[in-house]
This record gives C-alpha cells, sequence and structure tokens, in this order.
C-alpha cells in the first residue's frame, strides 16, 4: 500500500486503492478537531455562556465537509487519476482544494482555537500580512501558475513526497485565498463587503482566466505525464483533449462557485444595509417633532 498518489507506469485499474497518508492526515485533522473543542469545553465548564460558544453545530458541520473534500481531492480514484493519468483530474484535485476543502476549514474553525494556533506558532505577524487581499491576490496567483507549469508537475508528480507537497502547496494556497473572506479573526478579513467582492472577482475569478486560455489553446500537449500515461481505454479523452479540458476548468470551472459566493456576501450587505436603514427611521419616528434625538447637543 502507497502512503501517498504518485504517477505509475500502470495501466489504470478501478480497483480500490486507498492510501494510508491521505487517511492518517484526515484522521488526525479530526481527532485535533475534536479534543481541542473537548478541552475548551473543559475549560469553561464553569461558565454555560462561555460552554455554549466553545463551537457551533454548523462550525463543526463545514469542519467534517473540509475533511471529507480533502479526502475526496487526496484519495482514489481522485487522486489516483489526478496523480499520473488525466490533466482534468488534475485541475480538478486543484479546485477541490482551494475552491472546497479550505473555505469549509476555515468555516469550520473557531476563533478561539485560530488564535490558539497562532499563538503556538508564532505565525500572528506573517498571516497578518499574508491576508491582505492584494498580498493574498498576488500570491495565491503566483502558486497557481508556478505549480501548473509544466516542469513543476512533471518533476513532483513522479514521487510520493513531491506528490504529497505539491497537494499540501494547494491546500496552503486555499487558505491564503479566502483568509480575506473568511477568516475566523475577524481583524484578518477584508474591511467591507464591497473590498471582499472585488478581491475575490480579481483574485479568483479574473485573473485564473489567462493561465486557463494558455492551457486550453496549447496546440499540443504540455505536460510529459499526462502525454505519456498509459489512456483511459480505447474510449479514454487523448492526451490533448484532456489538457484542453483541463484548461476550460481553470477558465472558468470556479466561477460558480466565487460569483455564489460573491452573491451572498452582497445580498447579506443588502440585508444588513436595510435593518439598518429601518432602525434609524423607527428611532426617529419614536421623537417628538422638534426635539433633538438624544445624545445630541441643544
Amino acid at each position: 500500500m502507497r502512503w501517498w498518489c504518485v504517477a505509475v507506469d500502470e495501466p489504470w485499474s478501478w480497483t480500490p486503492r486507498p492510501y494510508l497518508g491521505v487517511w492518517v492526515l484526515c484522521l488526525g485533522l479530526a481527532v485535533a478537531y475534536a479534543l481541542s473543542v473537548r478541552r475548551r469545553r473543559r475549560a469553561v465548564s464553569g461558565d454555560p455562556a462561555g460552554a455554549q460558544d466553545v463551537v457551533s453545530g454548523r462550525q463543526v458541520l463545514w469542519f467534517v465537509l473540509g475533511v471529507v473534500f480533502l479526502w475526496v481531492a487526496s484519495d482514489w480514484p481522485v487522486g489516483s487519476l489526478g496523480a499520473g493519468y488525466l490533466a482534468s483530474v488534475h485541475m480538478l484535485q486543484y479546485m477541490l482544494y482551494t475552491l472546497a476543502a479550505a473555505p469549509l476549514l476555515l468555516l469550520g474553525t473557531p476563533e478561539w482555537m485560530f488564535e490558539r494556533l497562532l499563538r503556538r506558532t508564532h505565525l500572528r505577524g506573517v498571516v497578518g500580512a499574508l491576508s491582505r487581499p492584494l498580498v493574498a491576490a498576488v500570491l495565491f496567483n503566483v502558486v497557481l501558475i508556478a505549480t501548473h507549469a509544466p516542469v513543476t508537475v512533471d518533476t513532483l508528480r513522479t514521487t510520493q513526497v513531491g506528490n504529497f507537497t505539491l497537494d499540501m502547496i494547494w491546500l496552503g494556497s486555499g487558505f491564503l485565498l479566502w483568509l480575506p473572506v473568511v477568516s475566523p479573526v475577524r481583524e484578518f478579513r477584508a474591511r467591507s463587503a464591497a473590498a471582499r467582492i472585488v478581491y475575490l472577482f480579481c483574485a479568483a475569478a479574473l485573473i485564473p482566466m489567462i493561465p486557463g486560455g494558455f492551457v486550453a489553446f496549447s496546440p499540443q500537449p504540455l505536460y510529459g505525464t499526462y502525454e505519456l500515461a498509459p489512456r483511459l481505454g480505447p474510449e479514454g479523452p487523448s492526451a490533448l483533449g484532456d489538457q484542453q479540458f483541463a484548461g476550460v476548468l481553470m477558465k472558468v470551472g470556479n466561477v460558480p462557485i466565487i460569483w455564489a459566493v460573491m452573491a451572498v456576501i452582497w445580498f447579506r450587505w443588502y440585508d444588513a444595509e436595510q435593518r439598518s436603514s429601518r432602525r434609524r427611521r423607527e428611532v426617529r419616528n419614536l421623537v417628538p417633532s422638534g426635539t433633538a434625538p438624544p445624545g445630541t447637543a441643544e
């Protein structure tokens, strides 16, 4: 049993092949999360209000879903196909790490847990600097381009350590992308809804279209790993057709997710503005005509 996925010169088989390292990583994350919540509840057991604020059911659900997407992206069959058979599944893995696993894990992490992690690792200053929208946008797309360069893919996909490194870089870049939007610590988020929307549009929807276009419209295969890989039977896609589909995924595959998130941010901002406007009108209606509102100078 291999511990992580790797490109192999073997005909593709649908026989399940679990990877020990993937299971250890996912179970380790789940156990660490559960133990941390348990210790926190014990620490605030004397404070009923504090005990209720340890973690919500929604946060637990987000974290579990994040671990599930991490497992799906890393283990058989997605991990195996992406490691050495199909460039399109390689791109799907990237999207699962950056657009599903990373934001869900962040959403599922309570603020106190994230703060504790920052204290123990002494990374508050680093995370604060990296979570600035401009910095995060630039670095996220640098990682996108660097990790999809043919020399990077053909080098890292050949070993288990290299493949693991590539996957973890993608997961880390996903955290970087979403910190200004859904960071558990509010101070690391972009300050306004408009800033978050513009950031997501530029960093995750607009800029990735450029390298995606190069991959999709290349007249020849770019990746030796997938060009020389055994085909998935006579009906399987050609190396060039597979690569073109991978480029299309890079260009527009993230659009539904990013635009859905931007819509949620906008509607929440609009709803908050409407509620605030209604409260101001109610206050004005309660104040008698000709009387200064409470707290104002005569």
